[in-house]
C-alpha cells in the first residue's frame, strides 16, 4: 500500500501501524507528533493506529531556536 509520509510517497505492507512505519523510518524516538489525514494521533496510539492505503501522514519534531 502506498502512503503519503511529509509529501513523499512510501510503501509499505497491508496492516503497517504508524509505530511500524517511524521503526521502518529509522524514526523512532526522533518524531514528537503525528498525524494521520490531518487528525493528531497521541503517541500512546501509535501501536494501534493501523494505516491504510492513501492516507496522508505528517511526522513532526519540534526544534528549539531563537
Amino acid at each position: 500500500m502506498n502512503i503519503i509520509i511529509n509529501g513523499e510517497v512510501k510503501t509499505f505492507p497491508e496492516n503497517t501501524s504508524l509505530m511500524q512505519v517511524l521503526k521502518e523510518l529509522s524514526l523512532e524516538g526522533k518524531v514528537m507528533a503525528a498525524a494521520v489525514n490531518m487528525e493528531i494521533v497521541k503517541q500512546d496510539s501509535w501501536n494501534e493506529c493501523v494505516l491504510l492505503d492513501g492516507d496522508k501522514l505528517e511526522l513532526l519534531d519540534f526544534v528549539g531556536g531563537g
